[in-house]
C-alpha cells in the first residue's frame, strides 16, 4: 500500500497529467493506423485474398505486442545499453519499467513510453505483412515477424532513438521513424517480396484493386491514426506537436494532389487510388521531418514525395521483384525523401518547441552544413541492413520444413482466402460485371439444369471456387462457353 502511494506521490510530482494523457491519446490513434492497413490492403487485392491480409495485419499486431513486451521494448530502449546497435535484457516482459523518466523524453513516464512505441512496432510489421500478398502463407509469416521485429526493428529503433545509439548520439536527425518504421517496413517488404518470389504471370494481368472504397477507409483511418503517430512523437502537449500534425497534414494534401494529378496522364481520369497512394507517401515523407521542419518545408516535400514516389512505382518492374503493394516506392522512397529533406530543412526553431530538445541544430537551414552527410550515412546503413538481414531471415524461416513461406500454385490460383483461411471478405453474393461470365450458359433455365450439377462445382457458388469453378480452369470455360458446349457438359455430368 505504501509503495502505490509513493508511486502515485512521484506520477504527480515529476508528470505533468496533460502530457500524460495526451501520450495516451495519441498512442491509441496509433493503434487505430492498424484496421487502416488491413483495409487498405484488402482493397487494393484481389477478391479471393482480401481476407487474407486483413488476417495477416490482424495477426502480426498480437505478435508484435508479445514480441515487444517480452523482450522487445528492452532491445531497442535498455538504458543501460551500451554498444550503440542493440539493447540488453535489463527491462526483460517490462521488468523496472514504470514511473522513471522516459529513454525517448523526461515529459512522459518509462511505461507509457514503452506502449506508445510498442504501437509505432505494431504499425512497422503491419505495413511488413503486406509483402505476403495473394501468394505468401501466413503462418510462417508470423514466425518471420517474430524474428524481424527482434533482429531488425529492435536495433534500428535503438540506432536512432535510444540515448546510446550511434545515431542518436551522432546527431541523425529522424523524428518518428524514418529509419525504423519507414525504410524498415519499405525495404523489408521488398526483400520479403524477392524471397517470396513473383506471382504467377497469369495474376499479373489485369490486375486492379477490388474494393477501391476500403482502399479509402483505410487511407482515412491512416491519416487519422498518423497525426496521433506524428503529433505523439513530441511527446508532450506542445507547440512542436501541433507543428508536427500541421506539417503533417500539409505534406498529405499535396502528395495525394500531385499523385492524382500525375496519373492522369494516362486515362484522363481522376483516380481514387492514385489520390489514396499520394496522401499516405506524403505521410510517410512527413514521419521523419513533421517535428523538425517549418510548416513551408512540408509544402516542399509532400510535392518532391507525391511525385518521386509515383515514379518509384516502376522500380519494381526494373528490379523484377513483386512488390504488389508498392510498399517499396511508397514507404522506403517516402521514409528517404523525409530523412534527407531533414538535412535541408530542419531546424532548431521548431524543434526545440518541446521544451526540451533545445541545443540541437537544425540542417542547411541552420547552416550546419555537415547534417546531410549525416543523414545519408543513416539512410544508407538503414537500408543495406534491413534487406540483407531480412532476406536472410526470410530465407531461414523458408528452409524450416513445414514453415515454407510460398503457397502452392494450385493455393495461388484459388486464393489465399480459401487456401489459408476458410473464410472470405466478401462471401454473400457473386457479382459479375459481364453477363458472359456467369457460370450457367444463358441458354439453359434453371429448372432444365439437374440439382445434382449445382454440388458438383459446375452451378454457381458463394464461396469456395471462384465463379463458381476452379481458376485455375477459366480458360478451358470460356472456351467451352464459346462454343456452346458449357450447358451439354452440365447435363452430361449430371
Amino acid at each position: 500500500m505504501l509503495a502505490a502511494q509513493t508511486l502515485r506521490a512521484r506520477d504527480q510530482s515529476n508528470f505533468d497529467r496533460g502530457d500524460v494523457s495526451f501520450i495516451i491519446l495519441a498512442g491509441a490513434l496509433v493503434f487505430l493506423m492498424v484496421p487502416g492497413l488491413a483495409f487498405l490492403y484488402s482493397g487494393l487485392a484481389r477478391r479471393k485474398s482480401a481476407l487474407a491480409l486483413i488476417w495477416s495485419v490482424a495477426a502480426s499486431n498480437a505478435v508484435v505486442i508479445f514480441q515487444w513486451y517480452f523482450w522487445g521494448y528492452s532491445l531497442a530502449f535498455s538504458p543501460t545499453a551500451s554498444n550503440g546497435f542493440i539493447g540488453d535484457l535489463t527491462r526483460f516482459g517490462l521488468q523496472r519499467a514504470l514511473d522513471d523518466a522516459s529513454p525517448g523524453s523526461p515529459l512522459i513516464p518509462e511505461l507509457l513510453y514503452a506502449f506508445f512505441q510498442m504501437e509505432f512496432a505494431c504499425v512497422t510489421v503491419g505495413i511488413l505483412v503486406g509483402g505476403v500478398a495473394e501468394r505468401g502463407r501466413v503462418i510462417p509469416a508470423m514466425v518471420f515477424s517474430f524474428f524481424w521485429m527482434t533482429l531488425v526493428y529492435c536495433p534500428l529503433a535503438c540506432w536512432a532513438w535510444n540515448t546510446s545509439g550511434w545515431a542518436f548520439t551522432w546527431g541523425v536527425l529522424d523524428f518518428a521513424g524514418g529509419g525504423p518504421v519507414e525504410i524498415g517496413s519499405g525495404v523489408g517488404g521488398l526483400a520479403y517480396a524477392w524471397v517470396l518470389g513473383r506471382r504467377r504471370e497469369r495474376e499479373l494481368l489485369n490486375f486492379r484493386p477490388h474494393n477501391v472504397s476500403l482502399v479509402a477507409l483505410g487511407t482515412f483511418l491512416l491519416w487519422f491514426g498518423w497525426l496521433g503517430f506524428n503529433g505523439g512523437s513530441a511527446f508532450g502537449a506542445n507547440l512542436r506537436a501541433v507543428t508536427a500534425i500541421w506539417n503533417s497534414m500539409i505534406a498529405a494534401a499535396f502528395g495525394g494532389t500531385v499523385w492524382c494529378a500525375l496519373d492522369f496522364r494516362y486515362e484522363r481520369k481522376w483516380s481514387a487510388v492514385g489520390l489514396c497512394s499520394g496522401t499516405i507517401a506524403g505521410l510517410v515523407a512527413a514521419t521523419p521531418s513533421s517535428g523538425m521542419v517549418p510548416t513551408w518545408a512540408a509544402v516542399v516535400i509532400g510535392t518532391v514525395t507525391g511525385a518521386v514516389c509515383n515514379y518509384a512505382t516502376k522500380l519494381k518492374f526494373f528490379f523484377r521483384i513483386d512488390d504488389a503493394l508498392d510498399l517499396f516506392a511508397e514507404h522506403a522512397i517516402g521514409g528517404v525523401i523525409g530523412l534527407f529533406c531533414n538535412g535541408l530543412f530542419a531546424s532548431n526553431n521548431v524543434i526545440r518547441l518541446d521544451g526540451v530538445n533545445t541545443s540541437i541544430a537544425g540542417g542547411w537551414v541552420d547552416h550546419n552544413w555537415k547534417q546531410m552527410y549525416m543523414q545519408i550515412a543513416y539512410i544508407a546503413a538503414a537500408c543495406g541492413y534491413t534487406f540483407v538481414v531480412t532476406a536472410l531471415i526470410a530465407k531461414a524461416v523458408d528452409l524450416v520444413p513445414g514453415l515454407h513461406l510460398r503457397a502452392s500454385e494450385e493455393a495461388e490460383g484459388l486464393g489465399m482466402d480459401e487456401d489459408q483461411i476458410g473464410e472470405f471478405a466478401t462471401d454473400y453474393i457473386e457479382v459479375r460485371r459481364d453477363f458472359t461470365d456467369w457460370t450457367a450458359a444463358p441458354t439453359v433455365s434453371a429448372e432444365h439444369v439437374p440439382s445434382s450439377a449445382l454440388t458438383n462445382g459446375h452451378g454457381p457458388v458463394a464461396a469456395g471456387d471462384r465463379h463458381g469453378v476452379n481458376d485455375l480452369n477459366l480458360s478451358d470455360v470460356r472456351e467451352k462457353r464459346e462454343n456452346g458446349d458449357v450447358a451439354k457438359e452440365i447435363i452430361n455430368d449430371s
